[in-house]
C-alpha cells in the first residue's frame, strides 16, 4: 500500500508540473511541423502518425531517451561531476533557441519544485544549477525531480515524451484540416509502442535529425517551434 501512494503522488505530480497551462509553462519543439503541413507532407491523421513517429524514433530515441538514460545512471551512482558534464553537452548539442529556451523554462521549473527534497544527489545538482555551474535545462532537471520521487527512467520518459507528442499535436489542429477525433485516436495508438522504442533507444546519443534537417530549410522564415505558457 505505500509503495503504491507513493506512486500515485508521484505521478500526480508529474501531471501538475506538465501541465502547460500551469505558471512555470511548457515548451515543446515542433521539429518541422509547419512546412511539413505546407508542402503537403502532412495532411491526415495517417500522415500526421507517420511524421510523429518519426519525430521519435529521429528524435527522441536516439537523443532525449539515450540522454535521459545516462542521466538516471549518474543519478543512481552519486555522480554530480558527470551530470554537470552532461547538463553541459545538452546544452552543446542544441540550437542556441532551444538551448537558450531549456535553460529558462530548467530554472523556472527549479523556482516550483526545488523544496522539500530528500536524496542528497537531486539537492546537489538543483544547488548547483541555481548557482551557475550547471547549466540546468529542462530536460535534466525534469529527470532529477523524477528520480528524486521514485519515478524509474522509463515511466518518466513514456510521460515526458507522450506529453511532447501530445502537444505536437495539438499544434497540428492550429495549422490543418485534421479533426481532434482523428488526433486523440491516432495518439492512443501510440501508448504500446512508446514502451518498445523507449526499452529500445539508443546506446550513443545523437542530434542529427533528417526529419528536421532536411524539411526546415525549405521554409527558413518559419519558427518550428511552439511555446506554451
Amino acid at each position: 500500500m505505500e509503495n503504491h501512494t507513493i506512486h500515485t503522488k508521484a505521478l500526480s505530480r508529474l501531471l501538475q508540473i506538465f501541465d502547460a497551462s500551469f505558471p512555470s509553462g511548457g515548451f515543446v519543439h515542433t521539429f518541422g511541423l509547419e512546412p511539413h503541413v505546407l508542402l503537403g507532407i502532412v495532411y491526415d491523421a495517417q500522415s500526421l502518425k507517420n511524421y510523429l513517429l518519426n519525430v521519435i524514433l529521429d528524435q527522441y530515441q536516439k537523443f532525449e531517451f539515450a540522454y535521459v538514460k545516462k542521466v538516471y545512471k549518474n543519478l543512481q551512482n552519486n555522480r554530480l561531476e558527470r551530470l554537470v558534464i552532461e547538463d553541459a553537452k545538452y546544452t552543446a548539442m542544441q540550437s542556441y533557441e532551444l538551448s537558450r529556451a531549456s535553460r529558462d523554462l530548467g530554472s523556472n521549473y527549479l523556482k516550483h519544485i526545488n523544496f522539500d527534497i530528500k536524496k542528497k544527489i537531486v539537492k546537489d545538482y538543483f544547488n548547483a544549477a541555481q548557482i551557475g555551474k550547471s547549466e540546468g535545462n529542462e530536460l535534466m532537471v525534469l529527470s532529477a525531480y523524477a528520480y528524486e520521487l521514485d519515478v524509474n527512467c522509463d515511466t518518466f520518459l513514456l510521460l515526458w515524451c507522450k506529453k511532447n507528442i501530445v502537444n505536437i499535436a495539438y499544434a497540428s489542429l492550429k495549422i490543418s484540416r485534421i479533426k481532434p477525433s482523428q488526433v486523440q485516436k491516432l495518439l492512443f495508438e501510440f501508448d504500446d509502442l512508446l514502451k518498445t522504442l523507449i526499452k529500445n533507444s539508443a546506446e550513443n546519443i545523437s542530434n542529427f535529425n533528417p526529419l528536421f534537417e532536411e524539411t526546415i530549410f525549405q521554409h527558413k522564415n518559419l519558427e518550428p517551434k511552439l511555446f506554451a505558457t
